[in-house]
């Protein structure tokens, strides 16, 4: 019999144990960000985990209840002093029985998350939902009986000509003594939605000058992004991020709807694992803010059309299967205690963005709000790059919608040195086509690894591994190196004349980083890494052409990067990989984070909500699992750059060696080489 499984999320990271194999000691064989202080006594704590159970048909394993050791005494005592939160074990105490899925939460990781969806500074124009309005509240008269609530909303429409209010019974609970301590001036805080009446969030006795705050989140299926705005002046306290722990379900949505239809259940524990994450993240932006989170009075998600569903509770099954209905795609305004969303205020509200289609979320309308390419005279191709891509493609005249099944490689995960962007993680890479010898930098350090001084700087991080962005641009090198072929195969040490390339099984991966001298990782670049990439890159690709398609064009005027990519990959890269179509590189530019900022938008400004909800209505939109074509752009797109697709502009300003790697070609030292085409 076989020893067992052990998977890691979010990393992805694998390999086989035996039986009465601490987690702890697993996690550090293969290289898990895995934090340990006390050398596994069980006093730390800081080896959390929590394991998950069920089918997991991505992983292509089933996790059954005894899949880890019985909980034992050293826990038993440690939960008695301190807590352990609901459903976690100590990797130190808790040890392999059979196959097993492992999540790894953000608070038990050494290197802690790098926020990559950092907020725009891009102005917006401040009208928020929720404003402060001081009034003065007539004293009660035994000759004319009426509440305190109702002499309130008197008080208001006489002086801020506000009429319609209502309040629920949590604002009551305080209402009476407010009055009374304030000798009767009171500062209301009024929360205006788009339709219907205004509602009382809280009650102040006398001058509140506040402020209050809101969280704009982009919840993703690899990455949830926050940030803390205050509503009075639209600045932003500070942004922070963690991984979606619903990782461990499956790293797509595909994957984690396909777990939902095999564990009855599943959606409630995504949910709930969702929601405690937000809490959690609540909680940590509030302490870094230094504010109280009981005055966050407002919440706006974007997010793609499965997080959505499950932030809502919603069996998401019917997206997983044509016609991929949603259950609804209107706006949604509602109570952040319906979402069970306790670290804010106990009255504050939830705005969701209007869904797209049933596979082009909320997200994609947030980028529409931020980029508004339905204002713009260029044809203009947005693509917000994630575990699912979004992508606009259109001008004043019309715009069109897809979304593309990339998968999580772009995050850094189902690569085999991957990991998110943490400081240790490689992020940008360069490969000397002559030498074949690989210089690079880590997030944490602005010099590069040939640098004198790098060694002593990054002493405090180490090298941990490769996050997204690095592998992203450690592939295109290796193109333009002549270390993979167009194909992707990676090329041996006599094909390609460095002895970087080495046999693993029956290919060959290229070694950015031998560390392993001084207990070090070896970081390098596999075939599986390869193909993973060109997955990612050949689904984004494909969605693209479609909506060129659509349009009847062949190229576009100017293309927008947004999401965590669009800031640190540079577009030359993108293109090399054949990410996007051929452009001008000064017509390649970035937004960073533009579903985050469409967020903001919608959290600053309470017209831009009522817009959007018209902007999504006129935008066509297109499902690639149903178009043809698509399957014949994603073939096609596999090669790198492209099989068909020229890009004369790339090759205007990159060399791509020609060279094949194929075994059957009868390479010799650097493959057979034939005549390029012109």
């Amino acid at each position: 019999m076989s020893d067992p499984l052990v998977i890691f999320t979010p990393s992805g990271k694998r390999g086989t144990f035996p039986v009465g194999t601490p987690i702890l000691t697993a996690a550090r064989q293969l290289g898990v960000d895995l934090d340990s202080v006390c050398g596994g006594r069980g006093i730390c704590s800081k080896c959390q985990i929590t394991p998950s159970f069920g089918d997991f048909p991505k992983h292509g394993v089933t996790v059954h209840q005894d899949a880890l050791s019985k909980w034992n005494s050293v826990e038993q005592r440690y939960d008695d002093k301190r807590g352990l939160i609901e459903g976690r074990r100590l990797g130190c105490q808790a040890t392999v029985q059979g196959d097993i899925v492992i999540d790894v939460p953000a608070t038990s990781q050494v290197h802690k998350q790098v926020v990559r969806k950092e907020a725009s500074t891009r102005p917006i124009i401040l009208d928020p939902a929720t404003r402060l309005y001081l009034v003065s509240v007539d004293e009660p008269d035994m000759h004319e009986p009426t509440g305190d609530l109702e002499r309130l909303k008197r008080a208001l429409e006489n002086k801020w000509n506000i009429n319609d209010v209502e309040s629920d019974l949590k604002v009551l609970h305080q209402l009476q003594k407010s009055l009374r301590k304030g000798e009767w001036t009171v500062t209301v805080a009024l929360h205006r939605p788009d339709h219907g009446p205004q509602r009382v969030i809280d009650v102040w006795p006398g001058f509140f000058e506040g402020p209050l705050y809101g969280l704009a989140i982009d919840l993703g299926s690899t990455t949830i992004a926050a940030h803390l705005c205050d509503l009075t002046t639209g600045d932003v306290l500070t942004s922070a991020g963690l991984m979606n722990p619903q990782i461990r379900f499956g790293e797509d949505l595909m994957s984690r709807v396909s777990y939902v239809m095999m564990n009855p259940g599943g959606d409630v524990e995504m949910t709930n694992a969702v929601r405690a994450a937000i809490n959690e993240l609540t909680e940590t932006l509030a302490t870094q803010g230094d504010i109280d989170p009981k005055h966050i009075v407002e919440t706006v998600f974007v997010c793609n059309p499965v997080m959505h569903h499950l932030l809502l509770g919603i069996d998401p099954v019917e997206l997983g299967q044509a016609p991929f209905a949603l259950a609804t795609s209107e706006v949604l305004e509602l109570p952040a205690s319906d979402l069970d969303l306790t670290a804010m205020h106990q009255s504050a509200r939830v705005f969701i963005l209007p869904c797209i289609a049933g596979h082009v979320g909320a997200d994609a309308a947030a980028v529409a709000l931020s980029e508004a390419p339905d204002q713009s005279d260029e044809l203009t191709l947005v693509v917000d790059v994630g575990t699912n891509a979004e992508i606009l493609l259109g001008n004043k005249e019309k715009v069109l919608a897809c979304s593309s099944p990339t998968g999580p490689a772009f995050e850094g995960a189902q690569i085999s040195s991957g990991q998110r962007a943490a400081p240790g993680a490689i992020e940008r890479i360069e490969i000397n086509p002559v030498t074949k010898e690989p210089r690079f930098r880590v997030i944490g350090s602005d010099l590069w690894s040939d640098d004198p001084d790098f060694t002593s700087e990054t002493a405090s991080t180490g090298i941990t591994g490769i996050c997204g962005s690095g592998i992203i641009e450690a592939v295109a090198e290796m193109r333009m190196a002549g270390l993979l072929d167009p194909s992707g195969l990676i090329g041996s040490a006599e094909q390609t004349g460095t002895d970087r390339c080495i046999v693993d099984g029956r290919t060959h991966s290229y070694v950015l980083y031998d560390g392993s001298a001084h207990d070090g990782p070896v970081i390098t670049v596999t075939q599986g890494d390869i193909r993973a990439i060109q997955l990612a890159k050949s689904a984004l690709y494909a969605g693209a052409r479609l909506l060129m398609d659509q349009m009847g064009v062949e190229t576009v005027d100017r293309i927008t990067l947004a999401g965590a990519f669009g800031a640190h990959i540079s577009p030359k890269h993108a293109m090399v990989l054949g990410m996007i179509p051929d452009a001008a590189l000064d017509k390649v530019t970035s937004a960073g984070n533009a579903a985050g900022h469409g967020a903001r938008i919608a959290l600053c400004n309470r017209q831009s909500r009522i817009d959007i909800s018209k902007t999504v209505r006129a935008i066509e939109k297109v499902e690639t699992a149903i178009e043809p074509k698509f399957q014949e752009h994603f073939v096609n797109a596999n090669a790198i750059p492209h099989k068909t697709d020229p890009f004369p502009t790339l090759r205007s300003i990159a060399d791509l060696p020609d060279v094949s790697f194929n075994q059957g070609s009868g390479g010799g030292s650097g493959g057979r080489r034939r005549r390029r085409s012109a």
